[in-house]
């Protein structure tokens, strides 16, 4: 993103696992966990959710479910396997810290621009754990699946009017870029230090190891809800 031919920015749109907080390897563990019963299949589950960390994750139990355990299963029980997944990972997200500098850029960008929440977790559970994190005052709205990540960026456009170009998509999975780069919307790629970069193929203009970087490089970009 060149700072110096940039329009201002009306809104960020940031995902919350592996962008706000370092929680993708306890989502991750808990799939195995939630599965017990087939612990031959734990490194495929962990796979899964490494390699689609942005999908919803009714998607990701159903893949499991009916691509790696070979079951059919209906919305009925994929609903209460997503029930049940909360629940275990629910006190872990709790202890969770956040990735370097991300509450600092929270506290920075949230009194500039509208901040949003767009993640692959149920969003009836979303909500009440970012309040139960201290973090709602920084966001104008959170959201989940069931819905991806690019069914709500095009909400998000069509309630406030904004173009394409408005909003920044922060994420940290090749499910986040598709879901920017279908509707249009600039994408910033965070790739912790010592992980696998799933951009590789993808081409992704801007990466950053930290909400702190990010800070750092972005400092002539205009933000502004006007």
């Amino acid at each position: 993103m060149d700072a110096s031919s940039h329009p201002p920015v009306k809104a960020i749109v940031l995902d919350f696992d592996g962008v706000i907080l370092e929680s993708n390897q306890i989502k991750g563990d808990t799939f195995p966990r939630l599965f017990h019963q087939h612990p031959q299949h734990a490194e495929a589950m962990i796979k899964l959710h490494q390699d689609h960390g942005g999908m919803p994750r009714q998607e990701k139990l159903r893949i499991i479910c009916e691509d790696i355990l070979g079951q059919t299963v209906d919305e009925d029980e994929i609903q209460r396997l997503s029930r049940e997944l909360g629940r275990l990972v629910d006190d872990a997200i709790m202890a969770c810290p956040f990735t370097p500098g991300a509450l600092e850029f929270l506290q920075a960008y949230s009194t500039r621009c509208p901040l949003f929440i767009a993640t692959g977790t149920p969003e009836d559970e979303m909500q009440p754990l970012v309040e139960r994190r201290g973090l709602a005052p920084y966001f104008a709205g959170v959201y989940g699946s069931p819905r991806n990540k690019a069914a709500i960026l095009r909400d998000l456009m069509d309630k406030n009017g904004w173009r394409p170009e408005d909003i920044v998509f922060v994420g940290d999975s090749i499910d986040d870029y598709h879901g920017a780069q279908a509707t249009g919307v600039p994408f910033i790629g965070r790739v912790g230090p010592d992980k696998p970069n799933p951009f590789v193929a993808a081409g992704v203009g801007l990466l950053v190891h930290s909400l702190a970087e990010l800070h750092r490089i972005w400092q002539g970009v205009p933000v502004s809800p006007s």
